[in-house]
């Protein structure tokens, strides 16, 4: 399922980054306009239903908004997009897609619509954010990833380094903006988050959260949040947590909110 051609990509670009910043440093040994590194601080945990393959993260309203993906592709309705009672984990409201070969991806709100995302369907839907009543339906050019907007226009990622901004009205798409560091193009780009200016995106079977800037698309710092449940004491299965995916911000206390696929929780972080 997800993505096998992409993590042979993902490989040798790792590799590749890896010789790059052997060949990148400077004389006094430091690498020439490396992303800066980025701390957090775990604040608060909440539980998260271990059944969501989590691939989209929003909060709006106080109200957590997750959708998931089928990765079994003999079960119905495992692609859905669930509003969520973030002290308790319960489902207010939820939609399930029957057709178990659409594999649903990255969702943002905007203008009262919900926008959803499909991988390899190429297709986008839309839902009445009050009713959860699909209202609407785009074709999309490529694979689908994830998935945020600024206010204006939709943002999405593909699972190369480039992001796509788009009308949500026609789906054109506007301009498109390429991810870098100081070793070139990053890959990968998974779930996204705009945040005054930003764009916070997991990159795709890493533990890594990025910070880019939203214009011209230079990765400015980054997180590793590595064995973040185990260093907060919480409980997993490892046979079936799978990669840290899912970034939502809570502009009340400038916080996120972060999971992964099928993990028991959800934790509130500050990056410093």
């Amino acid at each position: 399922m997800k993505k096998i051609f992409s993590a042979i990509i993902l490989i040798a670009f790792m590799a590749c980054n890896n010789s790059n910043n052997n060949d990148d440093n400077s004389g006094n040994g430091e690498v020439s306009n490396a992303p800066a590194s980025m701390s957090y601080s775990v604040v608060n945990i909440y539980p998260h239903d271990t059944s969501f393959f989590t691939e989209g993260l929003e909060l709006h309203d106080n109200y957590l908004y997750e959708s998931t993906g089928s990765p079994d592709s003999n079960k119905e309705g495992q692609t859905r997009v669930t509003k969520i009672n973030l002290k308790d984990g319960k489902a207010l409201q939820q939609i399930r897609i029957s057709d178990p070969l659409i594999f649903g991806e990255g969702i943002t709100i905007l203008n009262n619509k919900i926008y959803e995302l499909t991988w390899m369907n190429k297709k986008v839907f839309v839902y009445d954010l009050a009713t959860f009543k699909k209202i609407q339906e785009f074709d999309w050019i490529t694979e689908g990833w994830g998935m945020t907007n600024n206010g204006k226009s939709l943002i999405i990622s593909t699972g190369t380094s480039n992001i796509y901004y788009v009308n949500p009205d026609s789906f054109k798409v506007e301009k498109i903006v390429s991810v870098t560091d100081n070793n070139g193009p990053v890959g990968n780009i998974n779930e996204l988050e705009y945040v005054n200016g930003y764009i916070y995106s997991n990159v795709w079977q890493t533990d890594y959260i990025l910070k880019i800037n939203a214009e011209t698309g230079r990765v400015e710092a980054r997180s590793d949040l590595k064995d973040i449940l185990t260093k907060n004491n919480v409980s997993f299965d490892p046979e079936r947590k799978e990669v840290l995916n899912g970034i939502a911000y809570n502009p009340a206390t400038k916080t996120f909110f972060v999971t992964g696929k099928y993990w028991p929780a959800i934790l509130e972080v500050k990056f410093n």
